[in-house]
């Protein structure tokens, strides 16, 4: 197929009431005999009213016009093609329609209606049409080209009585050209594929190496028409028919490039000599009742085996006015390669681009899509390669990538029994000797996620995320997508991709590993937390795994200041809101002693750890009398506590403990107290902290300061007490912080590694709401709020107005408000009960049944509970799923795609913002809040996180990036590379239908239903279930409310802590 773009001027024909009015340019009956068919698709953006397809009942934001027929716009979707839903659209207002022979688009006021013999014109409108200002006359066509304006009620904003503008500007014209079918002398009808081959003339004679470009683009005939039918599947192209595709002659064989096609088998067969390919490989077609199904079946010698689609019979004997030929992804090595090679594709900016699917061409698509390949062209380049996927198909992605065996290659995926495991041997392995630098991670899952319950082994937790990082000499390449690293998920799935390539810096910079120490300093102007997001999430999947620590450091190397969007990552655990900035203390551990000189040095960050064994010396068994416990309590009562309830205590390197030489003791100062330096020591840092804040304030490249809750030191000093005493460690710069480079060792790469990623940051509720929460959102002009996602998870009423607060979304503050309500102007339950927020996008059973890949290639992507389905099912808060473009129906989608969308009220701009990547609507992705009283006071103000509760609840690893366009009024705060929101495409159509009363969701038990009614339709087949990569789902359904959390000292705490008491 070809596309091009007709650089058409206006022009407008005056024809006399007695003509035909269309006689001049295309004649409905007399169509020319050529073997080449062209169709039109014009590429719009409305006004503010949108467009509405009559197919779809959706907006649309192009229209594929065929030739030789009219197209009505009109206010009845009933009688019309295409429909404004407004009074001042006549019901039948204009049409429009493509001159193939001309290749021209025009429009006429009014409705036409053909016969055999004439044409004439109905009434024209009443509010007129009007061609850039102009309005088009009774009688008169004009011709439309790119940048056309199309007003259906008055041209002229300015002096419209009407006070609306309804109609749309056209983007560009693109025209298809389309083989068709033409009758030999014997009367039999065969395919002729006019337009594919002079298509594939012309890339020849402009590619660099023709001979090159034959190879790899001609190598099987038959997949060259598979390919061109399947994207042209659903364009109801009568010239393509099932009887005219499948007839050959009887006796006569063809060869080409190498490859010979029997008619009398309807197969393609390859030379014996043809590399990594079936001696005997071909398709064969079927017809389905679908008119988007029809599957091509793989012939080896005298066997089919056959896939067949859920939902409809498959059936040679009926002929259908449409088909389409799915060609089926075959695993072998030489249809494994990628189509091109040595194509860079420039980075999306402000938006997100879709891989590019098996059977598609760029050059012959409107839309940017890319592949695998291509992200990482050329390899040749790279130095390392850091890859974080849930599953992963190594040999694959190393055989058609071209990866070199060299190549230093960390992947981190999940793996259930490695992830929960304890032990540092299950955290890594090494699968291929030939790629000797190729290691795969298993990413731990802390235990206290699952609440002590054993919950671990019922799939609470997934390692989620799809993020590749691309180290060069000269940049560093970060990328973002939904796709695993398998082949179903490039090449066969719809999947979003983003990436952005960044420079070196001139000189490594450290600050940027780190995040902010408060919400309050958050700089609302700029996107510097992209390096200390992005480094603190790989370091969490790191940890544990030394020799690949240097990847935190290789970071700082690169400047991320330009970064085009916020990342957004979720990580396991229980999280606390962020402490208070505490900017001076009077005692810091640093350059392996404590001192309490005042360092005048920067505040990096936070971290949130506990103190160790302080029942050892107040338990009945050690302090029969209670004197230490007495103590203990009188010089709390003495010391000066902080208004946030803190504590300052003093850190001591313990180095004359034999038990373990990073032992980190805490101590209470109180020098009018005691005598013997002013101390009274309460326990140690854990063992897993005091192994990297040791030899890092050994070194002198940090400093430390800590601070305890006294009560809950005192509560862990009483008997029976088994609850953990939090610890806030602050870390500043060091005296020798400058001169990291200079001073790092593998050691010290380790504990840094280990620092960056247990420093504070919020995370994935809490961090959608630390972006888009300051900005000031107009309610009131809201258009729409979507979530499409491969998968919903556990989802009810509190966690819906969570996630809508997280991103800002506030209540309509009425009169009868008191301020002093803690809830006050925030998004709660009740309110998204009464009025739900946002639309969960999803497909229908019937989508996924009637899909031209059939039900197979869904099962395992597609995760919905029924019990999850029957809570929100009386909110009407489900749409329907309709993939976009429209070459993309009928094959799956993984997209994880959210939107908020403003519409300006002063012009046609809209803002807002759209979040792309791993995350899937569900609680164990972003996070359930947990609204139990905070055991840790802060500075943040809970009225504007009450509904997102005091502490919050995360399962799984996830990674994305939010692109924002905020409103007028944070106009100082504007992206730089986008001004309006509806510059990005969404990977589905919007607005999407809703559920009808009869729909519903593809959810495991109506999958696992129409499985089983196929097998029952096709018992007397060889029905087989396709190769699929599952999804493991992302939670249980029913972990919904946690409450009351308490976390415990672990036992291994204890047992340090006996050690350490034992040998000081």
């Amino acid at each position: 197929m070809s596309d091009s773009d007709y650089p058409l001027q206006n022009n407008s024909k005056r024809l006399r009431p007695d003509q035909y009015l269309f006689n001049s340019l295309v004649s409905p009956i007399k169509k020319p005999k050529s073997t080449i068919s062209s169709s039109a698709s014009i590429h719009i953006k409305t006004f503010g009213t949108p467009l509405i397809s009559k197919s779809t009942c959706s907006s649309i934001d192009s229209i594929h016009l065929q030739p030789w027929k009219p197209y009505t716009i009109g206010r009845d979707r009933r009688r019309c093609d295409f429909a404004f839903e407004h009074r001042q659209v006549s019901k039948q207002h204009c049409q429009i329609y493509f001159d193939a022979n001309n290749k021209k688009v025009f429009v006429v006021d009014g409705v036409l209606s053909f016969s055999s013999s004439e044409c004439s014109r109905v009434r024209v409108s009443l509010n007129g049409v009007f061609v850039d200002g102009v309005r088009v006359g009774n009688g008169e066509i004009k011709e439309l080209s790119a940048g056309s304006e199309i007003s259906v009620v008055c041209g002229n904003e300015g002096v419209c009585s009407v006070g609306v503008r309804i109609g749309f500007v056209v983007d560009r014209i693109v025209i298809h050209a389309n083989p068709v079918s033409v009758i030999d002398e014997s009367g039999s009808s065969k395919l002729v594929n006019a337009g594919l081959l002079s298509s594939k003339c012309r890339r020849i004679l402009s590619s660099d190496d023709p001979v090159l470009y034959i190879r790899e683009c001609f190598t099987n005939p038959c997949e060259l028409r598979a390919k061109y039918a399947s994207r042209n599947r659903l364009k109801n192209n009568s010239c393509f028919t099932p009887a005219k595709f499948l007839s050959r002659p009887a006796s006569k064989s063809h060869s080409c490039e190498g490859l010979t096609i029997n008619g009398s088998k309807n197969t393609c067969l390859s030379n014996a000599g043809k590399q990594s390919l079936h001696a005997s490989y071909g398709h064969n077609c079927t017809v389905s009742e679908s008119n988007a199904e029809l599957l091509c079946r793989s012939v080896i010698g005298d066997s089919v085996n056959v896939r067949v689609a859920v939902g409809n019979s498959i059936s040679i004997d009926k002929p259908r006015d449409t088909y389409t030929c799915e060609e089926k992804f075959v695993q072998s090595d030489e249809l494994l390669k990628p189509k091109k090679r040595g194509v860079c594709v420039p980075p999306p900016g402000n938006k997100f681009y879709l891989n590019r699917l098996h059977f598609m061409d760029n050059c012959q698509s409107d839309e940017v899509n890319v592949t695998l390949p291509e992200l990482l062209y050329p390899v040749e380049t790279l130095k390392q390669v850091f890859i974080a996927t849930f599953t992963s198909d190594l040999s694959w992605f190393l055989s058609y990538c071209e990866i070199p065996a060299h190549l230093p290659i960390a992947v981190a995926c999940h793996n259930a029994e490695r992830c929960w495991s304890s032990s540092p041997d299950k955290r890594t392995s090494r699968p291929y000797s030939n790629f000797p630098n190729l290691v795969v991670i298993y990413p731990q899952f802390p235990e206290v996620i699952s609440f002590g319950k054993e919950r671990k082994k019922f799939g609470i937790a997934c390692h989620h995320p799809k993020l590749f990082v691309l180290q060069r000499d000269d940049s560093i390449r970060v990328i973002i997508t939904s796709a695993n690293l398998g082949p179903k998920q490039w090449l066969q799935v719809t999947n979003t991709v983003w990436w952005q390539d960044f420079p070196r810096s001139n000189v490594p910079d450290y600050v940027p590993l780190f995040a902010k120490s408060s919400t309050e300093e958050v700089n609302l102007d700029s996107k510097s937390d992209f390096a200390s997001q992005l480094a603190g999430f790989m370091a969490t999947l790191l940890v544990g795994v030394p020799d690949q620590a240097h990847w935190i450091l290789e970071l700082t190397k690169f400047d991320f200041s330009n970064a085009s969007g916020h990342l957004v990552a979720s990580v396991p655990g229980i999280y606390s809101p962020m402490h208070p900035y505490i900017s001076e203390s009077l005692h810091y551990l640093t350059d392996d002693r404590c001192t309490s000189r005042p360092l005048k040095c920067m505040l990096l960050g936070s971290v949130e750890a506990s103190v160790v064994g302080i029942s050892h010396l107040f338990r009945t068994s050690a302090d029969s009398n209670g004197a230490l416990l007495k103590r203990l309590a009188r010089v709390i009562r003495k010391c000066h506590v902080s208004a946030y309830g803190l504590l300052e205590v003093i850190l001591r390197r313990s180095l004359n403990i034999g038990a373990d030489a990073n032992a980190i003791s805490v101590a209470i100062s109180n020098s009018e107290e005691l005598s013997d330096g002013g101390c009274i020591q309460v326990g140690f840092l854990p063992k897993d902290v005091a192994k990297w804040v040791a030899p890092l304030s050994d070194s002198g490249l940090l400093a430390f300061s800590a601070y305890i809750y006294p009560k809950e030191v005192l509560a862990c000093a009483l008997e029976g007490s088994n609850n953990k005493a939090h610890l806030i460690l602050y870390v500043y710069q060091g005296p020798n912080f400058f001169n990291i480079s200079k001073l790092v060792s593998p050691a010290l790469a380790s504990a840094m590694c280990c620092l960056v990623a247990s420093i504070q940051r919020c995370s994935g509720l809490w961090r959608l709401h630390e972006i888009l929460g300051h900005y000031k959102w107009p309610e009131q002009s809201e258009t729409d709020f979507t979530f499409g996602s491969s998968s919903v998870g556990a989802v009810n009423a509190p966690f819906l107005a969570a996630f809508s607060a997280a991103t800002g979304k506030r209540s309509v503050q009425f009169s009868e408000s008191e301020e002093s309500d803690p809830d006050w102007g925030c998004w709660s339950a009740s309110q998204e009960l009464r009025n739900p927020s946002i639309r969960i996008i999803f497909p229908t059973i019937e989508r996924v049944k009637t899909a031209s890949c059939g039900i197979w290639a869904s099962k395992y992507i597609l995760c919905f509970s029924q019990k999850t389905w029957l809570r929100l099912k009386h909110l009407r808060i489900l749409h329907d799923a309709i993939p976009h473009p429209i070459d993309r129906i009928g094959h799956p989608m993984h997209v994880k795609v959210a939107r908020r969308r403003f519409q300006s009220r002063t012009d046609t701009s809209s803002f807002g913002w759209v979040y792309c990547g791993s995350h899937n609507f569900s609680a164990a992705a972003w996070g359930r809040p947990i609204h139990s009283s905070p055991v840790i006071k802060s500075n943040e103000d809970f009225r504007s996180k009450s509904v997102l509760g005091s502490r919050l609840h995360i399962c799984n690893y996830e990674f994305g990036i939010v692109f924002i366009v905020p409103p007028s009024e944070d106009i100082h705060h504007t992206e730089k590379h986008q001004s309006n929101l509806d510059d990005i495409t969404l990977p589905f159509v919007i607005p999407a239908p809703r559920y009808r009363p009869m729909d519903t969701p593809a959810t495991k038990f109506a999958m696992s239903n129409a499985v089983a009614a196929l097998a029952m339709q096709e018992r007397h087949r060889n029905v087989e279930s396709a190769d699929v990569e599952e999804e493991i789902p992302d939670e249980e359904e029913e972990v919904l409310e946690v409450q009351n959390v308490l976390i415990e000292e672990k036992e291994d705490d204890k047992v340090y802590a006996e050690k350490l008491w034992g040998s000081s």
